[in-house]
């Protein structure tokens, strides 16, 4: 019998084959007391199981491909951490010792005592970090019962669709020989790290399913909407005809776009525009060259001091940030300083706030710590020396902040100078637009910086009132709202004004549909993940200025949200 079910689409893209039910991730453990006797031996039975655990995710570590996205080693290397953390690795061991219990209800009493304090979080993307711990804890506990690791399904002529309760980044490298298709799981969000490994990896999938894993019967015919969130089971012959067709659509459009790699971003009335690439770590590099951008729009450099206990040093920051600048051959490489808090928290430094979003980050917290900052831009400059590097101020909110940080960057210059090390003495120094304050000063601030860089994925959420990590409310987070294309309207004509370039570099730089309403709006320079940028290439070729700009004003003051809808479609037509 054909069922839909619904979703969250993590990774766009229409997958059509045989379902494959993964080996439930969850172990159920029973709960035995041992005689006192065989404490030592259950003991040694755990410790052995953590070992082959350990050697496990190592071999696994040693099958990555040269060329895999970097999440992939960075996964496992979390999973490593966390597996050698006491609260792993030794509390269940006191367990076992004081309460005379099995190993696996030890680890399991830990697993849910971890977990719940994780819950107690409020910051939806710290809290979410539990399902790493649950994974190791879920890996350790396959090896205690005698079954490790994830049944693989055999390479078959027919596409495999991987239908799980939930999947580790380390299970998938266990499918990377398979003829794999798409992946669905009942657990998960759009910000997980699996979720974000089929992003990189270009696989379809959707998450948040609920009862998929048990709905679907081995071998059914599936199909998964990525984009859509959707998941037909058993569909009939009209469905399937239809999707293979839009299967065979999307496929064509995919590989049509690697055609304009090497092409300049012209609009069809002859207006250049500047397409670059957002970036968290260095070994994104070649995924920025692949799709050929003008250079580094947003380099997330808060990347660098996660998942680690200690600060990264001033010149491993160097190495790495002039890595990155070579790497771009004196194309533009625009480096954000640190922009912690909210949803990133390093473990270390400052508690978490009652309301993140809203307390020390971003540039309040770099000034709240002047020899951490002072040493980051320091790397900076030094980097500069190397390439076209750029520094960019997130969260700007205040002139205070922003003459405290130029005043800054002007000391270590002259420090610099005294110590003969050379730097760029003419990088350029821009200011995010976050904050509704910015966008409304953004004239002032532009007289004041070299260029300016809308980050639309705090403007929407600060503009709205609305925490976009928040599920109950996430329908009202509208990147069409008037009063968030006024603000962004208005900081691009603002800059203009001064003659400072614009960009726009949040999630609203690397969707398609939007691409023309910004185009209307005025704005030239675009950055986005390296995987969008030859679909907003296409709609830039496509596009004319001239007549996308009435329409893009009208949508602007327009307040009817079925009205917006409309001229949406109309811009995109």
């Amino acid at each position: 019998m054909s069922f839909t079910l619904h979703g969250i689409g993590a990774s766009a893209g229409i997958a059509i084959g045989r379902a494959h039910l993964a080996t439930p991730s969850r172990v159920e453990v029973a709960h035995y007391v041992l005689p006192e006797n065989l404490i030592d031996s259950e003991l040694d039975r755990f410790q052995k199981a953590v070992e082959q655990t350990r050697e496990e995710l190592r071999a696994l570590r040693a099958q990555i491909p040269p060329h895999a996205p970097a999440e992939l080693p960075a996964f496992l290397d979390m999973h490593l951490l966390i597996l050698d953390d006491n609260m792993i690795d030794e509390e269940p061991k006191r367990l076992i010792r004081e309460q005379r219990c099995n190993a696996e209800w030890a680890l399991t009493q830990q697993m849910e005592a971890l977990v719940a304090r994780f819950n107690e979080i409020e910051d939806a993307y710290l809290r979410s970090r539990q399902e790493d711990v649950v994974q190791v804890v879920q890996r350790v506990l396959k090896t205690l019962v005698g079954h490790p690791g994830t049944a693989v399904p055999e390479t078959t002529a027919e596409e495999c669709v991987l239908v799980a309760h939930e999947l580790t980044p380390a299970d998938m490298i266990l499918f990377k020989n398979t003829k794999f298709a798409a992946f669905i799981t009942d657990l998960g969000g759009a910000t997980s790290h699996t979720a974000i490994l089929a992003r990189s990896l270009g696989i379809p999938s959707v998450m948040a399913l609920h009862q998929a894993r048990n709905l679907i019967r081995d071998h059914e015919w599936i199909i998964v909407d990525g984009r859509e969130g959707v998941v037909v089971v058993d569909p009939d012959e009209k469905v399937l005809a239809e999707y293979r067709a839009k299967q065979a659509k999307w496929r064509q459009e995919t590989e049509k776009l690697r055609r304009i790699t090497t092409s300049r971003a012209v609009t069809m009335d002859g207006v250049i525009i500047e397409l670059f690439a957002n970036i968290e770590l260095q070994q994104d590099m070649p995924a920025v060259k692949e799709v050929g951008a003008q250079g580094i729009g947003l380099f997330r450099s808060e990347f660098l001091f996660l998942n680690r206990d200690d600060l990264p040093s001033e010149d491993e920051q160097f190495e790495t940030y002039r890595n990155v600048v070579e790497n771009m051959d004196g194309k533009p490489v625009t480096i954000r300083t640190l922009d912690l808090g909210a949803d990133k928290q390093a473990p270390w430094g400052h508690t978490v706030a009652d309301n993140p979003a809203l307390g020390l980050r971003a540039i309040r917290l770099c000034l709240a710590e002047p020899k951490l900052f002072e040493a980051q831009l320091r790397a900076i400059l030094r980097a500069s020396a190397h390439g076209k590097a750029r520094v960019l101020i997130p969260m700007l909110g205040s002139f205070t902040e922003l003459r405290a940080t130029l005043q800054m960057i002007e000391n270590l210059k002259q420090e610099l100078r005294e110590r003969k090390i050379k730097f760029d003495e003419n990088i350029q120094i821009g200011g995010m637009v976050e904050v509704p304050a910015a966008a409304l000063l953004a004239e002032q601030f532009a007289r004041h910086l070299d260029f300016l860089s809308i980050g639309t994925n705090d403007l929407i959420q600060y503009t709205l009132a609305i925490d976009r990590a928040d599920d109950a409310v996430a329908h009202l987070y509208d990147p069409l709202h008037p009063a968030v294309l006024t603000l962004i309207q208005h900081t691009i004509q603002s800059g203009n004004k001064a003659g400072k370039p614009v960009a726009v570099c949040g999630e609203m730089a690397g969707d398609p549909r939007l691409t023309r309403l910004l185009l209307g709006l005025g704005l030239r320079h675009f950055s986005m993940q390296p995987a969008s940028i030859l679909a907003v290439k296409q709609q830039v070729m496509r596009s004319s200025i001239s007549e996308v700009t009435d329409l893009a004003r009208r949508m602007v003051k327009n307040i009817d949200p079925d009205k917006t809808a409309s001229l949406l479609d109309k811009l995109n037509a």
